[in-house]
């Protein structure tokens, strides 16, 4: 689990109403003595857009593609709380970035640019999961499923408008997943009644093995944060034996379902013990120091470890703003690779994919 943090507070305020660091050259951190290599052109080199409050000051674009990316993900945001089974979107008071507007307006840039866009609609639940969602009641359940239809459904027939290349049906659901399956398999049917693209779900990492219905959309996506190493600064070498247990059971569930595997969401906080429990590492990120060298020697790794597999299509990073001034008005531990080591890896790496 990828814990949004201190970006989304004013998207709680909005419930109510509703219901640097000098970049370094590669030789200056340990490789491990491994080259990575792409086996083949991935079909995804994604950066997930943060979505900003007002207008775009300046085109975003030209960064992105200055790191060799070629997809987004646009991520317009609804609400939706544990005591009530509702959804609210696109209120007027919303960020510019996830209403309908922004999320056209971004769309348009990208595809002006040659850059492919996959609209990712998300919930936020104020001091809660959308893993841990599940009403006790069947009534408020169903209630509950039939808002999220018509959420859903809202941005797919937006994604048809605009032509977007993927669509995402649901972010890490976790319960639900199980034990709705039917609710799952109806929604994504509707969807394909409205979008003709190409689909994916965002699963957790720590379920996606479990998720019942990758049959029924185009990619199997995983949120990739899996916990690999707690200490400060680990080699890209160990890293790599690390994630080697997690391409196993990624590899099987690829050939169950016969689908391709896409990271609907990977990255690493800029801090010591990057490569370890994100969600951990969130709730004190205030008190960890931060470790540049620590985020490009894991996505080094990430990239090393998974560019090589036939099944693995690419990703989304975790994240990235559309302005320069916005990233630098952030924390230096936060996810973006922008003016930090990670940079350069992210552009070398998306340049050999």
């Amino acid at each position: 689990m990828r814990m949004l943090g201190i970006l989304m507070l004013p998207l709680m305020i909005l419930l109510g109403d509703a219901c640097k660091n000098t970049p370094l050259e590669a030789s200056a951190f340990d490789t491990g003595g491994i080259a990575g290599k792409a086996s083949k052109p991935k079909t995804v080199k994604g950066l997930s857009l943060v979505a900003p409050p007002n207008p775009f000051p300046e085109n975003p674009m030209p960064a992105i593609q200055a790191v060799n990316s070629d997809w987004i993900a646009v991520i317009p945001y609804g609400f939706t709380r544990v005591s009530k089974p509702d959804v609210g979107y696109n209120f007027d008071r919303q960020w510019w970035g996830e209403r309908a507007d922004g999320v056209a307006e971004t769309v348009r840039l990208a595809h002006a640019s040659g850059i492919k866009v996959m609209l990712k609609p998300q919930l936020w639940i104020p001091r809660s999961w959308t893993g841990d969602l599940y009403f006790p009641k069947e009534e408020d359940q169903v209630k509950w499923e039939a808002a999220y239809d018509d959420f859903i459904l809202f941005y797919a027939e937006l994604a048809d408008s605009l032509d977007v290349e993927m669509f995402c049906v649901g972010t890490e659901f976790k319960k639900m997943e199980v034990t709705r399956e039917a609710f799952w398999r109806s929604t994504i049917k509707k969807v394909k009644e409205v979008y003709p693209g190409k689909l994916t779900y965002a699963a957790n990492w720590d379920c996606y093995d479990k998720v019942p219905f990758w049959d029924a959309v185009d990619y199997i996506g995983i949120d990739a944060y899996f916990p690999l190493d707690d200490s400060k600064t680990p080699t890209k070498k160990s890293l790599i034996k690390d994630w080697q247990p997690v391409i196993k059971n990624i590899r099987a569930v690829h050939e169950k379902f016969d689908r391709p595997v896409l990271f609907t969401e990977f990255g690493y906080m800029s801090v010591d013990g990057a490569a370890g429990k994100t969600w951990e590492l969130e709730a004190k990120r205030n008190e960890l120091k931060p470790n540049d060298k620590a985020q490009a020697i894991a996505l080094d790794a990430l990239f090393s470890a998974f560019a090589p597999l036939d099944f693995w299509e690419g990703g989304f990073l975790w994240k990235w703003y559309p302005s320069e001034g916005w990233y630098k008005d952030h924390p230096t531990n936060d996810y973006t690779p922008q003016g930090k080591v990670s940079e350069e890896t992210v552009k070398d790496w998306y340049g050999k994919m």
